[in-house]
């Protein structure tokens, strides 16, 4: 595949972007309906749907649609008809991250083409294999892979891969963040991210607050920009690059993917000429400061600088003087009237107040070096403007008139036409053209005639029939088959002209056929393929512990099993044997993540022979798929990031051969209840306390903050000499901690628990509950251990069960993800 030119795939919010890439010359352009979307803000009806696919296909782009959120069961009938829809509309791949989906997709809908989402976590190549036991045909690569890891995944599949090369970065794992689902009750995986990850924090080192200066936003990461690395990622041989940015503006997308247009062009014909469009430019339509960051390698020092969480723009500046009614600044590019500036004064101002900032209204004694400027009055508070202060243009409007003043003509492959003229005295004009596979022909009814002056020649049908300015085509070559001195009226060569273009549209803006074998399975898929009685056992209570202290505790406890989730692999070997000698069931948890080069990580796992906490469907994949038997293979059990939402999915990992699932986290108590009494109730594990991991990142916050290395090789490794959290403004601390691959993990403060719905958990067969500890001191893990068995042993009322576990979680309890609003059983039935 090395060296084959990639696709490109541009974002788009609604019609203007759409119609943005198509005329900056995007091959493909993704974007969401308002339903099942990542992007809940922007989208398309389905009533819009096949007038934008047959916009798209008549200018030879493709169209797909993100249909990339989790999907519950009281919602699959919906999918199913929204599925339905998209096929018939003609659009040419969705992009799915619920397994549950790309099950019903091939079942319901198995001519449309499945591309696995980013939000699938995948980053390794059992990663792709898994998403293609599914039915995917492409798959997003997480935004966390350096060029070495893509590379070695690209040797390792004949699946296509995609990547993104620009735009905003997550900070968490796409599918892995649920700040907005533990703050919020607003799922990123439902399409509704909060943005938590842009809020100020301050660092809490060891129980103590550590003073960071001007940098306060300690998870805001700035803004992919990969142009450097097209030419790799050509060789590598990776299918299709994609832009971020379906909240952006037509701007956005032109300048963008004029820019990556270019680049891929310059390096699929290996040129090295610069690129058209100048990385300020881009700077300036939108980031937050742009950089390779993961995908040139690991450096934790640049991916989050931490001064602002918004767009900047393009440095202009710095404040040297604040007069009355004007600012002196000392200038780093030219400043003119209209531009929109902000001042960023992250030394000295507090996060929750407002900067200050403007439209330059007067440029006096402007140059390159110096500029004092004036705004509208009352605009700005100088009061607020202190000498040193950096000055960001966060608007140009030069650059706005320059992009839509400059839209070159994209002549693609695609749309090339050739035309094969036959004109002869006493035969009708025929035109025949071919553009790509399509072709069309014109035949005129009356006969031509011998020309008394300016016979018909090939200029002539060049000038003519090469009039395609307003359609998607340009002409390529016409070739003229004529033996006579023949007259040709021009109206006649226009009429022709058009009515081929509407043959060539016709053919290209065609819908496909609806499969007649979509709605037989239906109702098969629809139900859930494993559907067993609840087993009322006896609970068995399952403890999650993070260090040996902590597991010490446990094992006073006596629970069914313990399951250790380590810094360090080191300390897992002793801490499993002596789980074992306790006659406890040993279980071990695997990393949420694998790239490539972690496999060392899952053969010492296996060698520990005890239980495997699944966390990476990855992982899940290349275990069932190994040479292991099932005799020699551990008991497998799959955790929350999994993702299983609904029957389908948890039916999915359940066949694969897992003994029992925790489901996503996105569900609340009552969904889970409805999910055992489709799916069997021994078959899941419910997390009834724990502190609900909101971000999972790459970024390394304790390098980042508490070192000058650039990552694990030259940190210092202060993850195993401190303990940290992050304290937001509301003076909550969430704890930090760093898994066996250096990922942080970022925890909620408050205790999430089960102890409101226990009951009716209990009522409807769920026996297997988990208690997940993360600071807590050994004292605090017995006690609450003790306090659930009680619970469970009937010896506390559920509201003493209640308040003991509110006093005993060091910041209190919450139900978190669990609630359950009064009005959601209407809102299921309705749906």
């Amino acid at each position: 595949m090395a060296n084959k030119k990639p696709e490109l795939m541009s974002p788009a919010g609604h019609l203007p972007q759409l119609r943005a890439a198509i005329e900056a010359g995007a091959d493909a352009v993704y974007f969401g309906l308002q339903h099942f979307s990542a992007r809940a803000k922007v989208g398309f009806t389905l009533t819009e749907l096949p007038d934008v696919m047959r916009e798209l296909h008549r200018s030879a782009v493709k169209g797909f649609v993100t249909f990339n959120t989790l999907v519950f069961d009281h919602e699959i009938e919906q999918a199913t008809e929204v599925l339905k829809r998209i096929e018939q509309a003609g659009v040419d791949a969705v992009i799915v991250q619920d397994v549950g989906i790309a099950q019903l997709i091939s079942q319901v809908v198995p001519q449309l083409e499945i591309h696995g989402s980013t939000q699938m976590s995948v980053t390794s190549a059992q990663g792709v294999e898994l998403a293609r036991s599914l039915g995917c045909t492409r798959v997003v690569l997480g935004r966390e892979l350096d060029l070495k890891d893509i590379r070695r995944i690209a040797e390792a599949t004949d699946v296509e891969l995609e990547v993104f090369v620009h735009g905003a970065l997550c900070v968490s794992y796409s599918g892995q963040c649920f700040s907005s689902e533990a703050w919020g009750g607003r799922s990123a995986n439902r399409g509704k991210c909060a943005q938590a990850c842009r809020l100020s924090y301050d660092l809490v080192v060891d129980g103590g607050l550590r003073e960071l200066g001007e940098f306060r936003y300690l998870l805001s990461p700035g803004d992919l920009y990969a142009i450097e690395q097209i030419p790799d990622l050509v060789d590598i041989g990776i299918a299709c690059v994609k832009i971020e940015g379906r909240y952006k503006d037509a701007d956005y997308v032109t300048l963008t993917t004029r820019a990556y247009r270019a680049a891929i062009d310059a390096a699929v014909e290996d040129s090295h000429e610069a690129n058209v469009v100048p990385k300020n430019d881009l700077e300036q339509i939108y980031s937050r400061g742009l950089g390779a960051h993961f995908m040139s390698g690991v450096n934790h020092q640049t991916v989050v600088n931490g001064r602002a969480p918004r767009h900047r723009g393009l440095r202009v500046g710095a404040v040297t003087k604040v007069l009355a009614d004007s600012v002196v600044v000392e200038c780093e590019q030219p400043i003119h009237a209209g531009d929109g500036l902000v001042f960023d004064s992250a030394t000295w101002r507090s996060p929750d107040q407002p900067e200050e900032g403007g439209n330059v209204y007067e440029v006096i004694d402007g140059n390159d070096q110096r500029a004092t400027l004036k705004f509208g009055r009352g605009e700005i508070d100088f009061s607020r403007i202190r000498m040193g202060d950096l000055v960001w243009r966060t608007k140009d409007p030069r650059l706005a008139k320059r992009i839509n003043n400059s839209k070159p003509t994209v002549h693609r492959p695609e749309n090339a036409v050739d035309f094969l003229v036959q004109a002869n005295i006493g035969s009708p004009l025929t035109i025949n053209a071919e553009c790509n596979n399509l072709t069309a022909i014109f035949k005129d009814a009356s006969q031509l005639q011998k020309a008394d002056s300016r016979p018909l020649d090939s200029e002539t049908l060049v000038e003519q029939l090469g009039r395609l300015g307003g359609t998607p085509f340009h002409l390529r070559n016409v070739k003229l088959d004529s033996q006579d001195d023949v007259f040709c009226p021009v109206s006649l060569l226009n009429r022709a002209r058009r009515e081929i273009v509407d043959q060539l549209l016709q053919q290209r803006q065609s819908l496909p056929a609806v499969s007649s074998a979509a709605s037989s399975t239906v109702t098969k898929i629809v139900k859930p393929q494993v559907s067993r009685e609840p087993e009322h056992a006896a609970p068995s209570l399952h403890v999650l512990v993070r260090t040996a202290e902590q597991l010490d505790a446990a094992i006073e406890c006596r629970p069914a099993s313990i399951t250790l989730d380590y810094l360090e692999l080191y300390g897992l070997r002793p801490s499993v044997e002596k789980i074992k000698q306790a006659e406890i069931i040993a279980r071990v948890a695997s990393p949420r993540i694998l790239k490539p080069n972690e496999q060392k990580i899952i053969r010492f796992l296996l060698s520990l022979e005890c239980q495997i906490l699944i966390r990476s469907g990855g992982l899940l994949h290349d275990l069932v798929q190994s040479s292991i038997s099932n005799d020699g293979r551990p008991a497998l059990s799959g955790d929350f990031s999994l993702n299983a939402a609904n029957a389908l999915s948890c039916d999915y990992y359940l066949q694969l051969g897992l003994e029992r699932l925790s489901p996503t986290h996105d569900l609340n108590a009552q969904q889970i209840i409805d999910l055992a009494n489709h799916v069997g109730a021994a078959n899941l594990e419910v997390i009834a306390y724990h502190h609900l991991p909101v971000f999972h990142t790459e970024h390394c916050v304790f390098c980042r903050f508490l070192s000058d290395g650039t990552d694990n090789t030259n940190c210092g490794h202060p993850c195993e000499k401190h303990q940290v959290a992050l304290q937001d403004s509301q003076g909550r601390q969430h704890p930090v901690m760093a898994d066996v691959g250096c990922r942080n993990t970022v925890f909620g403060a408050e205790a999430q628990t089960a102890a409101r719905h226990l009951k009716e958990m209990l009522a409807c067969g769920l026996h297997h509950y988990r208690l997940e500890f993360v600071h807590e001191s050994p004292t605090t893990v017995q006690r609450i251990t003790e306090t659930f068995s009680k619970y469970f042993a009937g010896s506390l009322s559920d509201s003493e069960f209640q308040s003991a576990l509110k006093k005993l979680a060091p910041q209190g309890t919450t139900e978190g993800s669990l609630f359950v609003p009064d009005d959601f059983k209407t809102l299921v039935q309705l749906s």
